[in-house]
């Protein structure tokens, strides 16, 4: 299992836990399933922010790339360069 999809079943389950606990009127069971809610958001914040900069560099990277190529005939090169831009413009929007 991914790590999203593990923060979105985490979180998911969490605020089950804790509507099931709210309605019961068990206190514990509704701050157990705030609290890994609470973490599974945190975590998933974390890991978008990770995947976010990591595209950033594979866009620069891309474009460095291109750059390279088309000013030294490398069409090899630009073709990377320009895969490598792709793919992070879609790092940054995922």
């Amino acid at each position: 299992m991914t790590e999203r999809m593990q923060n979105t079943a985490n979180s998911y389950i969490g605020g089950a836990k804790q509507t099931i606990g709210e309605t019961l009127g068990n206190t514990n069971l509704a701050a157990s399933g705030a609290q890994q809610k609470a973490q599974a958001d945190a975590a998933q914040k974390a890991a978008d922010a990770k995947t976010h900069a990591e595209g950033l560099g594979n866009k620069v990277q891309g474009e460095v790339q291109q750059n390279v190529g088309s000013l030294t005939g490398n069409t090899s090169m630009e073709a990377r360069g320009h895969a490598n831009e792709i793919r992070g413009d879609i790092q940054r929007n995922v």
